[in-house]
């Protein structure tokens, strides 16, 4: 019963969240798809999940992952936050090999792998967002003469 009361406040809130966000128009058009496609698109699938969630006809009881589990998922969030918080600063590129060194230690690469996946991501995607897709991203302090 918790997962539908869950499922069902998700829901409102992905609702609530489309109906405010349907009529954002900015001042300028400064990117293709413009600032309100990305919110709508995962409030969308939000609401889907939601609705998944309610109609599931399992009657299982809730278990709560081992301790281990929970002290790994507070890392990762403690991880997207530090990345959120330093995403303009250090700028795109930086923050985001950052960001995925210490993910996919947790998924079980090696450091090598990790360094190398971490800062092939934060360049490949650093590329295909902002000179592929028009994409304004930050490029950070050190890097706005390089790249800007």
């Amino acid at each position: 019963m918790s997962e539908r009361i869950f499922g069902g406040v998700l829901l409102l809130l992905s609702i609530a969240g489309i109906w405010i966000g349907w009529d954002y128009v900015p001042p300028i058009s400064y990117e293709p798809v413009g600032p309100r496609a990305f919110p709508l698109l995962v409030l969308f699938l939000l609401g889907l999940c939601a609705v998944a969630l309610m109609l599931d006809k399992k009657k299982s009881e809730t278990a709560w992952a081992p301790a281990p589990v929970l002290k790994r998922i507070g890392l990762l969030f403690l991880i997207v936050l530090a990345y959120a918080l330093l995403f303009d600063k250090l700028g795109f590129i930086v923050a985001t090999a950052l960001m995925t060194i210490p993910v996919a230690r947790f998924f079980g690469g090696t450091w090598k792998q990790c360094v190398v996946g971490g800062i092939g991501l934060g360049v490949g995607m650093f590329f295909f967002f902002d000179r592929l897709l028009d994409v304004a991203l930050p490029t950070g302090l050190w890097l706005n003469g390089i790249l800007g």
